[in-house]
């Protein structure tokens, strides 16, 4: 009888102190948590090069925060990070210069970011010329 009483009360004082470890983590996360609204944030600034795992920081009144953020090693260098744009398909080849060009419009600015309304990009024209039909292998032998 002893050791079932010694077992319970055990079992008791265990779920008292993960319950207070819980509490704590709450209580952690609350404090994190700001009044203020106004939140200007800068860019996102990748920890080495020009692409990757960065951060970037935020003002409100009297306070700051860092957010960590990633900046993708494709992204458009002249447009930023934080503007996003839908791109139309690509127009002919031009022959007087030799590009193609399409154009962007803004469809998200991401943390209050100062994005063009429209873009413009351009690309080298291909030189290749792409066949349409493929030979078959293994057919035409004798």
């Amino acid at each position: 009888m002893q050791v079932r009483s010694l077992l319970l009360l055990l079992a008791l004082m265990l779920l008292a102190a993960t319950t207070e470890a819980g509490k704590n983590k709450k209580e952690k996360v609350k404090k994190d948590v700001s009044k203020c609204e106004d939140w200007h944030w800068g860019p996102c600034v990748p920890n080495s090069k020009d692409c990757g795992l960065g951060y970037r920081e935020g003002t409100c009144r009297d306070e700051s925060k860092k957010l960590k953020c990633k900046i993708p090693c494709n992204w458009k260098k002249k447009f930023g990070a934080d503007c996003k744009y839908k791109f139309e398909s690509w127009g002919g080849c031009s022959a007087q210069t030799g590009v193609k060009t399409r154009s962007g419009i803004l469809k998200k600015a991401l943390y209050n970011a100062q994005c063009e309304e429209i873009v413009y990009v351009t690309k080298p024209c291909s030189s290749k010329i792409k066949s349409k039909t493929k030979a078959k292998k293994g057919k035409g032998k004798d």
